[in-house]
């Protein structure tokens, strides 16, 4: 083939992301790879080598990913935070983002339930983790990918931390914003969080009640002291309405998580209702995030994709 040749053909199959240079016998395609998974820029590398022809030199390239991490914690376990990281991942796409999901809560990862991923286990390349995709456009890597059902991670520290950076040093291909759903509290897993992935910024998740508040508390205190913004925070279980007769009763409490919101300076995201069907969606893998009238997630998401697009936090 002579010189047009070689770049129609590579063209033909690079859709415009190649150039070539041809020195002599010599030829050299740069491929530009930014924005493609894994899989894909295999795909495209090996087709352009046959394009180019048996001794072509084929370089791949790609921009350094501007990818955002949203950190979704409270201080305790049981206020919904794994349901509200997933639907929040989900809305956050219909937002515009590229979203993968990391459920972080090592000794209790609920992910691959919520997420329709159960059974669903990652491969890994060069020994790094491929993420697993969901029905929802949201790929996600869990521990409750990697280890046998109903089996306890009974692990120490230092092996939680590291299992949690092979999650977050995965491939995620072109994500934008990674939704990591911590585990509660505030130890060794959240403090390797903050100090060698730094957050753009956190999600606080509380129910009304003051105990729960006391905890959610601890969490913010313990973001503003690593100087990780707090994007605001969520009441969950905000209210119950009867499915028969309507009326609406507050085992939880009422407005909780908005006054300590007020009281803390930090932006109040919204309520999410103590409802059966958010439940019985959960537990099916069936986020509410995923409907198209979903009304309750999508408002919280646009809060943060709103954040995020002004130039909150930091970008890794």
């Amino acid at each position: 083939m002579d010189e047009n040749d070689v770049k129609q053909a590579v063209a033909a199959v690079s859709g415009g992301r190649a150039t070539v240079r041809i020195d002599g016998e010599r030829v050299g395609v740069v491929v530009d790879a930014t924005g493609l998974d894994a899989k894909a820029r295999d795909a495209m590398e090996a087709a352009v080598r046959m394009a180019a022809g048996p001794g072509a030199r084929v370089v791949v390239t790609a921009e350094r990913s501007t990818r955002r991490l949203i950190a979704v914690a409270s201080g305790k376990g049981g206020v919904g935070k794994s349901t509200l990281a997933a639907n929040l991942a989900i809305a956050l796409r219909h937002h515009g983002r590229r979203v993968g999901l990391v459920d972080a809560d090592i000794y209790g990862p609920s992910q691959p339930r919520l997420m329709a991923a159960e059974g669903a286990r990652p491969e890994a390349k060069d020994k790094v983790l491929m993420p697993v995709p969901t029905p929802y456009g949201v790929p996600m890597l869990s521990m409750g990918q990697l280890i046998e059902p109903g089996k306890a991670i009974a692990w120490r520290g230092p092996m939680a931390a590291g299992a949690l950076g092979q999650l977050v040093e995965a491939d995620w291909g072109a994500a934008d914003t990674l939704v990591l759903d911590l585990p509660p509290g505030t130890g060794d897993v959240q403090l390797t969080m903050i100090q060698k992935y730094r957050p753009a910024g956190a999600v606080i998740v509380s129910t009304p009640q003051d105990l729960a508040l006391i905890d959610a508390t601890r969490a913010i205190d313990l973001f503003n002291k690593a100087g990780i913004p707090i994007i605001g925070l969520v009441e969950n279980m905000a209210g119950y309405v009867c499915p028969h007769c309507g009326e609406v009763s507050d085992p939880f409490g009422s407005g909780g998580a908005e006054a300590a919101a007020r009281e803390l300076g930090v932006p109040f995201l919204g309520r999410v209702p103590l409802t059966i069907a958010i439940r019985t969606a959960s537990d099916a893998g069936q986020p509410p995030a995923a409907e198209p009238d979903d009304a309750i997630f999508r408002p919280l998401a646009g809060a943060v994709a709103a954040w995020l697009e002004t130039g909150g936090g930091g970008a890794r």
